[in-house]
């Protein structure tokens, strides 16, 4: 197969690999946050902080630290186990893993999981609260708001 006489072998060609969506080997895997829709979400890593305006117009999961409003446009926000929001939101879905300071208004559904936090009001289609949650405010129900953002 070789010879003696062949010192330097050329590297094989290497054919192109389909383009697939590069996950990041630290991301929170969809059955820990209980939502496909986060797998293809942006994402601000637990090392970031911001402080100031979020906006956006695609489904966002945030890991760190944000002190300003956040407004999705109806897309889905998931608030990471590690993260602390001081925030004003706006977006179609909120989903609570971490701590939420300030009102929250999602067209959809409102989540928060065991260990999540919210203090504030909420003003949703839809709201469900896990046994551990923790929750201080008022919270407005407006199953229209639901049907207003399908037409």
């Amino acid at each position: 197969m070789w010879s003696k006489q062949q010192t330097v072998a050329e590297p094989p060609a290497v054919s192109p690999a389909p383009a697939s969506p590069a996950v990041p080997f630290n991301a929170p895997s969809s059955s820990r946050l209980g939502s496909s829709s986060a797998r293809g979400a942006a994402r601000l890593g637990s090392s970031i902080q911001i402080k100031g305006q979020i906006t956006g117009n695609e489904p966002l999961q945030i890991d760190g630290i944000v002190d300003g409003p956040i407004s999705l446009e109806g897309h889905e926000l998931t608030v990471g186990p590690e993260a602390q929001l001081k925030s004003e939101i706006l977006a179609g879905d909120v989903i609570a893993y971490g701590k939420v300071v300030g009102n929250i208004q999602a067209r959809g559904r409102v989540d928060i999981k065991k260990d999540g936090s919210i203090v504030g009001d909420i003003a949703s289609a839809r709201i469900s609260i896990e046994d551990g949650a923790h929750f201080k405010g008022r919270i407005e129900i407006d199953p229209a708001k639901s049907q207003s953002s399908r037409r």
